[in-house]
């Protein structure tokens, strides 16, 4: 004898009403499983490819000479104050610009006084953004001494030197960047640059 099944409409009816949100719940339950666990990364910096070091001399009549990258190029200041022998030793890759500023002090003490004091004085000026300021004394292969400043934390000009012989020449170089970018981003391009500086201090001869 065969067996008859009944169902009733209104439980079918039930049941397909429900059926697109356990779909949903099954879509959903399926893609939160699979999906891979998301670690934030850490803040990067873009790629700075420096080149090898390498040097040539200073060209032109100047009182003094030493070595410079070749990646730089050297430029007469025309700025308004400029003396005669100041120049800027120009990166235009890295947009990265050392200033020299020389004085023939003549012997004369009160002259070099005041060298030695504004010199000072455009250090202490970054006092306000610098972390820290570490000064320590360099003395090249040729005996001649020189003043270098490290500066920390987002200051304009991160490295800076003085050197004279006390009777007639002073000479400064200080390093600037033309971008706003933050200086922790800058650090292999200031390290880089800080070694092209401390070359032309080891280097440096005056005439």
């Amino acid at each position: 004898m065969r067996t008859r099944h009944f169902f009733r409409l209104d439980y079918v009816i039930a049941i397909l009403k429900k059926l697109p949100a356990l779909v949903v719940a099954l879509v959903l339950l399926a893609s939160c499983s699979s999906a891979p666990d998301f670690t934030p990364k850490p803040k990067g910096y873009n790629r700075i490819d420096l080149p090898a070091h390498r040097y040539r001399m200073l060209p032109g009549n100047h009182p003094y000479t030493f070595e410079y990258s070749t990646q730089a190029v050297v430029k007469r200041d025309s700025s308004y104050m400029a003396q005669p022998h100041w120049i800027n030793v120009y990166y235009p890759k890295l947009h990265a610009n050392v200033q020299i500023t020389y004085m023939d002090v003549q012997r004369d003490r009160r002259l070099y006084n005041k060298m030695m004091e504004d010199a000072r004085k455009l250090t202490g000026k970054h006092e306000i953004k610098a972390t820290a300021i570490d000064e320590r004394i360099l003395k090249t292969p040729s005996g001649i001494r020189a003043s270098v400043f490290e500066l920390q934390g987002e200051v304009p000009s991160q490295f800076q030197f003085y050197t004279t012989d006390s009777t007639k020449h002073f000479l400064r170089g200080a390093l600037y960047f033309q971008t706003a970018t933050a200086n922790d981003s800058l650090a292999p391009v200031i390290e880089y640059v800080k070694t092209d500086m401390v070359r032309m201090l080891n280097t440096l001869r005056y005439k």
